[in-house]
């Protein structure tokens, strides 16, 4: 299936922007209370950049677009973005099927574990993109799983100890507080859910 970049751009970054407040809310409890305003820097840069990202085939706009995060969104959230959407432009084909999407996601983030020198459990936006990739690995996800999963891997980061990050200075006080990157993540991934499934 051909990728709808522009539906995708447009619907993500307006999402991303519009919850920019409860981002930086987030963040204000266990970091540097700068992920919503950072991630909306960022995707305002996407916008303003959007028909030379257009222009591009499929994989290069992606690329683009993680560069435009990297160089444009702040702290760590900027190269581990940034890093994500230039692997997932690397690997994915022009007309992607399911199973592109999982060998992609799986690569991308294969390399956002070794950037931020994290993995699964330490309170990240890895908490909801390492199980996503594993649901979309087991050929039985649906839009309906996909999102479902999100949440609930977000919601799950509540309870935990940050043990990378800004947050994991905070030791047992970041306990109780839901990590700003998950929930990005997962505001990302319900986006892209929407987009494909034509549920605007």
């Amino acid at each position: 299936m051909a990728l709808p970049l522009e539906a995708l751009l447009d619907t993500l970054s307006a999402r991303i922007i519009a919850a920019a407040e409860e981002l930086t809310a987030l963040d204000s409890a266990i970091g540097d209370a700068d992920h919503g305003l950072n991630m909306k820097r960022g995707f305002e840069a996407v916008l303003a950049e959007k028909p030379a990202i257009l222009a591009k085939p499929p994989g290069e706009a992606l690329k683009t677009v993680g560069m435009t995060l990297v160089m444009k969104v702040g702290g760590a959230s900027g190269p581990l973005y940034g890093t994500l959407f230039m692997t997932l432009g690397k690997e994915l084909p022009d007309d992607p099927a399911p199973a592109d999407a999982a060998r992609a996601l799986a690569a991308a983030v294969a390399v956002v574990k070794a950037r931020g020198k994290s993995d699964v459990g330490c309170k990240t936006m890895l908490d909801v993109l390492g199980p996503l990739a594993d649901h979309l690995a087991s050929g039985a996800a649906s839009f309906a799983s996909v999102r479902a999963l999100a949440a609930e891997r977000a919601q799950a980061t509540v309870p935990m100890k940050a043990t990378r990050g800004r947050a994991s200075f905070l030791g047992e006080r970041s306990i109780g507080h839901m990590d700003p990157g998950a929930r990005s993540s997962q505001l990302m991934i319900e986006t892209v859910c929407d987009v494909l499934e034509g549920r605007l």
